[in-house]
C-alpha cells in the first residue's frame, strides 16, 4: 500500500486532493498533517487514512511523524496562502510559510527517507510583467513584489537546494490561482460570487471589489489536484510546473458573467480594503511543460467552476 503524506489536510485543496484519491485509488494511505485538533477524513471510502494533529514549525514533531510513516510520497499544501494576509502581517507570514517547508525537507534529509515531495509554489512569485511576456513559462524571470510572493520563492530555491545538494526527490509548481466550491471568500472569485448571491438576496447593495482591471489565469481546483497527482507519479526531478490553463481573464468581466447568470444588475464598489499596496496587473501562464512531459491536460471549463462556485453559496445563502 503507497503512503501519501499531506499537509494542511484540512485546507481547501486538501478537500479536492483527498476526493480525486478516492475516486482513483483502492490501496492507498494518506497521513494528513493539521493543527486542528480533530479532523475526520474516513467519509472516502476508497482511502486510509491517519489524521496527526501538529505545528509543522516544531521539527521534532515533525521529525516523529515522518519517522513513525515514513511516507512514499509528500504533498506539501500547508501555507499561509492569502497575499492579503502577507501584507497585513508579512513577518508571520513568510516565517510560517519558509520555516515550515524546511523543517519538513530537513527532517526528511535526517531521516534519509526515499519519498517524493512536491514543493507547491504560486504564480505570485513572477510578479509584474509586460504584456509582451504572456503566456509565462517556467524560464521568465522571477520578480517577487509580495512577503508571500517572497516566501514562495524561498521555497522554490530551498528546493532546488536539498534536490541538488541533497539528493532529494522534489518536483515544484508554480501554481496559477485556482478555484471552486468551497473556498474561502477572501480570494477574490469566491468572495465575488457569495457578493452576488447575497446582491440576489437583497442582503447588500453594492458588491465590493479591489481593482477589477486585473487579468488573472483561473484554473478549477480539480484540475490542480489531478495535476499534483500526476506530478508526483510523473513529474522530473528538480523540475518546475507551470499549473494553469494558459487563458487570461478579467475579473470584471468574470464579476459580470456571474452577475449575468444570477440576473441581477452589474454594480459594484472598489473597496480600499480590497486594495494591495502593490499588485500585478496580468499573469497568464503557459502549461506547455506539464502538457508536453506529462499525461495531464485541463478539463474544466471556467464557466463550470462559476456556476459550481455560485451554486455553492446559494446554497449556504437562500434559503
Amino acid at each position: 500500500m503507497q503512503k501519501i503524506l499531506i499537509t494542511g489536510i484540512t485546507g481547501f485543496v486538501a478537500s479536492y486532493f483527498m476526493a480525486y484519491l478516492n475516486e482513483i485509488h483502492g490501496n492507498v494511505k494518506v497521513i494528513g498533517i493539521g493543527r486542528e485538533k480533530d479532523f475526520n477524513g474516513n467519509s472516502f471510502n476508497n482511502i486510509a487514512f491517519e489524521y496527526e494533529q501538529a505545528d509543522l514549525n516544531n521539527r521534532l514533531r515533525v521529525q516523529d511523524i515522518l519517522a513513525n510513516h515514513r511516507p512514499d510520497y509528500v504533498l506539501h499544501l500547508a501555507s499561509d496562502s492569502s497575499v492579503s494576509y502577507s501584507w497585513k502581517y508579512p513577518i508571520d507570514g513568510f516565517q510560517n510559510n519558509t520555516n515550515i517547508f524546511l523543517n519538513l525537507i530537513e527532517s526528511i534529509r535526517i531521516l534519509q527517507l526515499n519519498c517524493r515531495i512536491l514543493s507547491v509554489g504560486s504564480s505570485e512569485e513572477y510578479g509584474i510583467v509586460d504584456a509582451s511576456q504572456l503566456p509565462l513559462n517556467e524560464e521568465a524571470p522571477l520578480n517577487p513584489i509580495s512577503p508571500y510572493a517572497v516566501a514562495r520563492v524561498s521555497q522554490e530555491l530551498l528546493s532546488k537546494v536539498y534536490a541538488n545538494g541533497y539528493d532529494l526527490d522534489i518536483v515544484m509548481t508554480r501554481s496559477f490561482n485556482h478555484i471552486g466550491a468551497g473556498q474561502k471568500d477572501n480570494f477574490v472569485i469566491s468572495s465575488f460570487a457569495k457578493q452576488v448571491i447575497q446582491k440576489k438576496a437583497s442582503v447588500i447593495g453594492e458588491i465590493k471589489t479591489g481593482d477589477l482591471s486585473i487579468i488573472r489565469d483561473f484554473l478549477d481546483v480539480r484540475d490542480v489536484v489531478r495535476a499534483y497527482y500526476i506530478l508526483l507519479k510523473e513529474g522530473k526531478k528538480g523540475e518546475i510546473y507551470n499549473i494553469c490553463s494558459g487563458k487570461g481573464n478579467k475579473l470584471g468581466t468574470l464579476l459580470e458573467i456571474m452577475c449575468h447568470k444570477q440576473g441581477i444588475e452589474y454594480t459594484s464598489q472598489t473597496s480600499s480594503h480590497n486594495l494591495r499596496p502593490s499588485d500585478n496587473p496580468m499573469i497568464v501562464g503557459d502549461n506547455t511543460k506539464i502538457t508536453s512531459q506529462t499525461s495531464w491536460q485541463p478539463i474544466y471549463q471556467l464557466q463550470e467552476s462559476i456556476v459550481d462556485i455560485l451554486d455553492y453559496w446559494q446554497q449556504k445563502i437562500l434559503p
